[in-house]
C-alpha cells in the first residue's frame, strides 16, 4: 500500500509467449525422453495400450501418440494445455507420474513448432481438440487455438489412416487421447531428404531401445502394451534375479521426507562381459554397451527416471562395468531430489551424499572382485590350475613350447583395461616374447630381489596391494607371485614381508 502512496506503480512484464515457450522447451529433452514424457501421461490415465506412429509419406513429418486411456473432457483438455497445468507442491496419488504440470507441453515443444491434443472421455463419443501453434504466439498473445469440428474430423482420419496401415496393431483399440506433432524441426535441418530419412530411422531404434527399459516394469506386469510404427516393445529388465549368478547386496532404506528412499546394489557376473559381446541382450539393450549401463538407476512410481553413470558420485571405469545401483524413491520425495521438468536429472541431497557413497564403496569393491572373479578363484586354487603360473606348457608339431599364459591374473586384469589399439600392440608383445623365450629355454633361478633392477620396491609394493585389495591373500601371493617374479622370500625387505603378513 505504501508503494501506491509514494507514487510507485506496476508495469505489465508478460513474458513474450514465442521466447519463453521456446526457452522453457530446452530443459534437456531428448527425442526419447520426450516421448516417455507422454507415455507418463498416458500411464497416469489408466492406459493399457499406447502407440507411437510416424509419418514421413509426406513433409513436414508427423507424429501421433495415442492411447486407450481415460480421455479427458473438453474442460479438463483445457486444463491440461495450459501453462503449467498443476503445481508442483500438489499431492498426488502414489502412481501419479507427473510432477511440474508443464510435462506435454515443453516436451512436445521440444521436438515440434505446432502440436494438437485430441481427446474423449472414455465411452463416449466426441472429441474436442485445443492447439498450441508457435506461429500464432508471434503476435505476444497467449492464443491457444480450440479446433473445429471439421479439424478434429481431417487429424483423427489421418491417425486412423496411418495406425491401420502399420503391422502389429492392436485388437480392440479405441484412442481415447491422441497427440499429434505436426513437424519434427530437429530434423529438418537435413536438406536432403534421403538423410532425413535415415536420421529418423536410426532416432527411432533409440526410442525402442529408451522406452523398453525406462517402462520395463510396467510392460513385465503387463499394465502397457507399446507399439512404434511396426514394432511392439519387449521389456528390458536392468536387474536381471533370475539369473542365479547376478548377485546383490543388503539394501537399506531411509525415511527421506514424506517418503523413503531405498538403495541395492547388484553385481551382475563376469561372463556379462563376454556374452554382451557376442549379443547375448539379458546384460545390455541393443544400443548400449555394459559400461553404458553400469551405474545407478532411479525408480519413481516403478518409471525408471535415471539409469547410467554415477551421478558425480564417483566415475565410471572398465572395473566397474557390472556394478549397478537400483534407487527406490517415492513421489513425495522427488522434490527433496530436485527432479528436473524433463525426469532427466536428480541431484543427491548433501544429507544423502555419504550414505550413497558409502554403499557404493561397497558395491565397488565387490564389482571389481567380480570383474577379476573367474582370474582370482582360479589363483585361489591348486597348483595346476592354468593361471597360477605366468608361462603354460603347449604341445607343438615342434615338441613342448612355453608361452605368457593369457589367464594370468596379472596379464588378464591388464587386457581387460586396454583399448583395441593397446591390445593391439600388446599381444604382438607377447608373440615376441614367446618366440624368444622358446628360443633360449635357459633354466631361470631364483635371485635376491635387491640384485634385480627389473622392478623397483615401490612397484612390487604397489602392485600386492593391487592384488590384496582385488581378494588375493598373502599366502597365495607369497606361494605363487613372489617364486613366478623369480625372487626368494628371505630377499625381500622388510617392509614388503611387513606387508604379505598382514601388518600393512
Amino acid at each position: 500500500m505504501n508503494d501506491f502512496i509514494e507514487g510507485n506503480f506496476f508495469e505489465d512484464v508478460t513474458p513474450n509467449p514465442e521466447y519463453l515457450i521456446k526457452s522453457i522447451s530446452e530443459q534437456g529433452y531428448s527425442f526419447e525422453a520426450a516421448l516417455a514424457d507422454l507415455i507418463d501421461n498416458s500411464i497416469s490415465a489408466d492406459a493399457s495400450k499406447i502407440e507411437i506412429l510416424i509419418d514421413t509419406n509426406i513433409a513436414p513429418y508427423t507424429l501421433f501418440i495415442a492411447d486407450n486411456g481415460t480421455g479427458m473432457n473438453e474442460e479438463a483438455l483445457k486444463k491440461c494445455m495450459r501453462f503449467p497445468s498443476q503445481s508442483p507442491d500438489d499431492e498426488r496419488l502414489n502412481s501419479d507420474l507427473g510432477r511440474f504440470g508443464l510435462g506435454m507441453k515443453t516436451a512436445s515443444f521440444s521436438q515440434t513448432r505446432k502440436f494438437t491434443t485430441l481427446s474423449r472421455v472414455r465411452g463416449t463419443e466426441t472429441y474436442s481438440a485445443r492447439t498450441w501453434d508457435l506461429e500464432l504466439l508471434k503476435s505476444n498473445q497467449w492464443n491457444l487455438l480450440v479446433n473445429s469440428p471439421e479439424s478434429i474430423k481431417n487429424k483423427m482420419a489421418q491417425y486412423q489412416e496411418i495406425s491401420t496401415s502399420r503391422f502389429n496393431g492392436f485388437e480392440n483399440f479405441d484412442a481415447n487421447t491422441v497427440i499429434v506433432w505436426e513437424g519434427l524441426y530437429k530434423f529438418e535441418q537435413y536438406l536432403k531428404e534421403k538423410n532425413r530419412e535415415n536420421a529418423l530411422l536410426k532416432e527411432i531404434d533409440i526410442i525402442a531401445d529408451h522406452l523398453s527399459l525406462v517402462f520395463h516394469r510396467f510392460m513385465e506386469k503387463n499394465k502397457i502394451e507399446i507399439r512404434i510404427n511396426n514394432q511392439l516393445l519387449e521389456p528390458f529388465n536392468p536387474f536381471p534375479t533370475k539369473e542365479k549368478d547376478f548377485r546383490s547386496l543388503e539394501f537399506r532404506k531411509r525415511n527421506f521426507g514424506n517418503d523413503s528412499i531405498k538403495i541395492e546394489g547388484f553385481v551382475l557376473p563376469s561372463r556379462s562381459i563376454k556374452e554382451s559381446k557376442e549379443g547375448i541382450s539379458i546384460w545390455a539393450t541393443k544400443k548400449r554397451s555394459l559400461m553404458d549401463m553400469e551405474g545407478i538407476y532411479i525408480y519413481r512410481a516403478n518409471r525408471l527416471i535415471l539409469f547410467g553413470g554415477w551421478n558425480g558420485l564417483i566415475r565410471k571405469a572398465p572395473r566397474l562395468q557390472l556394478a549397478r545401483l537400483q534407487v527406490e524413491i517415492g513421489n513425495n520425495a522427488d522434490h527433496l531430489l530436485h527432479l528436473n521438468v524433463a525426469k532427466s536429472q536428480v541431484i543427491i541431497p548433501h544429507e544423502l551424499k555419504s550414505a550413497f557413497k558409502n554403499y557404493i564403496d561397497d558395491l565397488k569393491l565387490e564389482a571389481e572382485r567380480e570383474f577379476f572373479n573367474k582370474g582370482i578363484q582360479q589363483f585361489k586354487e591348486t597348483k595346476e590350475r592354468n593361471n597360477i603360473h605366468l608361462f603354460e606348457r603347449k604341445t607343438s608339431s615342434k615338441g613342448p613350447v612355453l608361452e605368457v599364459n593369457r589367464d594370468f591374473e596379472l596379464v588378464r586384469s591388464l587386457l581387460l583395461d586396454l583399448d583395441k589399439n593397446q591390445t593391439a600392440k600388446f599381444n604382438m608383445l607377447l608373440a615376441m616374447v614367446n618366440t624368444r623365450i622358446n628360443k633360449i629355454r635357459s633354466t631361470q633361478t631364483n635371485q635376491n630381489f635387491l640384485d634385480d633392477e627389473s622392478l623397483s620396491k615401490e612397484e612390487l609394493i604397489m602392485n600386492i596391494k593391487d592384488l590384496k585389495s582385488r581378494g588375493v591373500n598373502s599366502a597365495t601371493i607369497s606361494q605363487y607371485v613372489i617364486p613366478e617374479l623369480g625372487y626368494t622370500l628371505e630377499s625381500l625387505p622388510q617392509d614388503v614381508l611387513g606387508l604379505l603378513k598382514g601388518n600393512k
